[in-house]
C-alpha cells in the first residue's frame, strides 16, 4: 500500500506478538524516521529504541522524538511521525503513538513517543471501521482532503482541528474546547501535525501541488496554512 492507502486501513495497535524485529530492519526504520522531510525552519531527531527502556510504554520497539518545545516544533513532530506510522503499517508492522511514555532515563528534550511491533491483529478493511467525528464537525468541505484528516489518529480520539477551505488555501485549527482536562503537555499540537500530514498526502494523491505551511496564532489559537492552490 501506498501511504495514502494506508490512510483508510491503519489502526492504534496496543496488543504486540513476541516476534522480534531484526537488526537489519531496525536499522532501515532509522533510516527511513532520519530521511522524512521535515517542515522548513525547525527539526526534531529520531531515535530507535528497545521498548524496555521506557516507563508506560505498550509496544517491543519505539521512535522517540526530540526537539525544542515551541509549538511549531511539535506540530513538527507530529507531521514528521506520522509519515513514519504510515510507513511502518505500509510495511507490514503495528504502531502507536504513546503520549503518557518516556525514557526511565530522563532526557530534557525527549517529547513523545511512536510504539511499534509485530501483532496478529489485522488492519482495518475500509473508511467505514473507524470511530471519528462527523466530517461536518471537523471541516467546512466534504471533500477528499477532509475525509483523510478525520481519519487522522489524535490523543483520547479527540480530533482538536478544524479545517476551512478558502481562496486556494487550506487552514487547520486547533478546536480545543474543554479539551484541558484530558490532553494535558500540548498534545493537541503533535494531532495537528498528524493531520496536516494527512491533509498534504491526500493533495499529493490529488495532484496537487503542496507550495508551503504558514503558521498563526499560538496555543489554543494555533493554525498552520497550506498553500496548496486547492
Amino acid at each position: 500500500m501506498t501511504l495514502y492507502e494506508t490512510i483508510f486501513a491503519r489502526r492504534s495497535v496496543r496488543q504486540y506478538n513476541k516476534e522480534a524485529i531484526g537488526e537489519q530492519a531496525l536499522a532501515e526504520i532509522q533510516r527511513y524516521a532520519a530521511s522524512v522531510k521535515q517542515i522548513p525552519g525547525v527539526s526534531a531527531r529520531f531515535e530507535t529504541v528497545d521498548g524496555g527502556i521506557l516507563k508506560g510504554g505498550i509496544a517491543p520497539y519505539a521512535i522517540l522524538a526530540h526537539s525544542g518545545n515551541s509549538d511549531e516544533e511539535l506540530v513538527n513532530i507530529g507531521y514528521t511521525l506520522q509519515e513514519v506510522d504510515l510507513y511502518l503499517q505500509s510495511a507490514g508492522y503495528a504502531s502507536v503513538w504513546c503520549g503518557m511514555a518516556s525514557p526511565k532515563k530522563s532526557e530534557p528534550d525527549f517529547r513523545i513517543l511512536l510504539g511499534f511491533g509485530k501483532t496478529d491483529i489485522a488492519l482495518r478493511k475500509g473508511e467505514g471501521e473507524f470511530k471519528r467525528k462527523k466530517i461536518t464537525d471537523l471541516s467546512d468541505t466534504d471533500n477528499e482532503i477532509a475525509r483523510a484528516v478525520r481519519l487522522a489518529p489524535s490523543a483520547v480520539n479527540f480530533q482538536p482541528w478544524k479545517l476551512t477551505f478558502d481562496g486556494g488555501k487550506i487552514t487547520i485549527r486547533a478546536n480545543v474546547k474543554g479539551i484541558g482536562r484530558v490532553l494535558p503537555n500540548k498534545l493537541y499540537l503533535y494531532d495537528i501535525g498528524i493531520a496536516l500530514k494527512h491533509a498534504q498526502l491526500a493533495l499529493v494523491n490529488e495532484g496537487k501541488s503542496v507550495g508551503g505551511f504558514t503558521f498563526s496564532g499560538s496555543g489554543k489559537d494555533f493554525a498552520v496554512e497550506i498553500d496548496c492552490k486547492y
